[in-house]
């Protein structure tokens, strides 16, 4: 079997990790190698970095700042952990990718979108993913969950509402631009019930034998 890479992306609380975590795990129970990571971080430099760009100390840091440090933290993990991966017949399981960025410094901060794109084609050398998972759910909902832990509240949490629904605004054009890259599941609900949600989509799509990523251009 080829590598795939599939990448799950969102609103603040979501729950993208815990959705990950747990396609990771059903992937492994049915037999698939996976590796699973997530982005800002996922090497010790762009770990490094993740803590820079979330720290609610980080609070002066400039939109074009924001977009260097994460597309940086994307090049290192890229090249060290995602394309070795690929190449080992993987399946790679991110929390988050480019699009993040495009979601976030492009309709967030309004960053240019052409701007965006062409830097994410020079971090990750063009790796696209096999197949991105946009779980949705409306801002209130998702600040709600994440403002209900203090302790991990981070800076981008923070933001004004506004931005957040420029956030899932963009997401949602993103999806309507390329809808055959993209499975959109309903994230209200248990974790339980969404993740069988993930599962029944992401089972199907593999059964269908998509092409593989390594290699993959933009």
């Amino acid at each position: 079997m080829a590598g795939r890479f599939i990448v799950l992306e969102g609103t603040e609380g979501v729950g993208k990790s815990t959705q990950a975590r747990l396609l990771a795990d059903r992937l492994r129970d049915a037999g698939y190698p996976v590796l699973l990571t997530r982005e800002p971080g996922g090497t010790p430099i762009g770990e490094q970095l993740r803590t820079l760009l979330l720290a609610p100390e980080s609070y002066a840091m400039l939109p074009r700042t924001e977009a260097l440090l994460y597309t940086a933290a994307r090049a290192q993990h890229v090249g060290e952990v995602i394309r070795p991966a690929l190449a080992r017949e993987q399946i790679v399981v991110c929390d988050r990718y480019s699009d993040s960025t495009l979601a976030y410094q492009g309709g967030g901060r309004g960053l240019p979108m052409a701007e965006l794109a062409a830097v994410q084609a020079l971090a990750t050398d063009g790796l696209s993913p096999d197949l991105r998972i946009l779980l949705d759910a409306p801002v209130a909902v998702g600040l709600q969950r994440r403002l209900a832990a203090p302790q991990d509240v981070n800076r981008l949490d923070r933001a004004e509402i506004a931005f957040h629904e420029r956030v899932r605004q963009t997401y949602s054009e993103l999806v309507t631009a390329n809808p055959q890259d993209w499975l959109v599941i309903e994230a209200q609900g248990t974790a339980a019930e969404v993740a069988e949600r993930v599962w029944d989509a992401v089972a199907t799509w593999l059964e269908r034998g998509p092409a593989p990523a390594a290699g993959a251009a933009s």
